[in-house]
């Protein structure tokens, strides 16, 4: 009787394979760090070089969160670094530094710029939830860049599951976040410009 013969067993993916699903993974040890720019709750940012192409780059490590369970194996190494444009000021520096507020035209173009950041983030159903000055970057060409996704979520139109109403800087936080909502919209993005735009003008 003749037996059926077995499958070949599947074979791991491939390098270019795993490049197109997560990025290009490269060896940390290919750039070369040059200061520190920044530090939060979820990492540190570096300011570094590209040994290969000598590009400026913004390094960020990331920690992650691991909690240890009897019966469930460890993460041991719980480092990843992240390779980001770099750029130069986020909006709060540029304000303290240039010591004017902002023109008109200036903020109609700042707003505009970070509106379609918005507008983009929000058509693939995701929340910033922390909009403010310190997370909007200005690259070398003094174009707008919105930054720091750590508090981002993704959510449906309103939010499915419940959030934590405690994001942002208080003074930036919509009035359903104030009176302790847990289920919001993309809207709280929304309100978070018009404080921005009163501190770029005022300052």
């Amino acid at each position: 009787m003749a037996t059926k013969p077995k499958a070949p067993a599947a074979a791991p993916p491939s390098t270019a394979a795993l490049d197109t699903a997560f990025g290009t993974c490269r060896n940390v040890d290919e750039f070369e760090k040059l200061n520190r720019i920044g530090e939060g709750t979820y990492g540190t940012v570096y300011r570094a070089r590209d040994k290969v192409s000598g590009e400026i780059v913004a390094l960020k490590r990331v920690i992650l969160h691991n909690e240890k369970q009897d019966g469930v194996r460890s993460l041991i190494d719980t480092s990843v670094f992240l390779v980001f444009e770099y750029c130069e000021h986020d909006l709060s520096a540029l304000l303290s530094n240039v010591h004017r507020p902002f023109t008109e035209s200036e903020v109609k173009r700042v707003l505009m710029e970070l509106l379609r950041a918005v507008e983009y983030l929000h058509a693939i159903n995701i929340i910033h939830r922390d909009l403010k000055l310190s997370n909007i970057l200005y690259d070398g060409f003094g174009r707008v860049k919105l930054a720091d996704f750590g508090l981002a979520r993704e959510t449906g139109f309103p939010s499915p599951t419940s959030m934590t109403p405690k994001v942002v800087t208080l003074w930036y936080r919509a009035p359903e976040l104030l009176l302790g909502a847990e289920s919001y919209s993309s809207s709280i993005d929304i309100w978070y410009t018009d404080p921005i735009r009163q501190e770029t003008m005022a300052m």
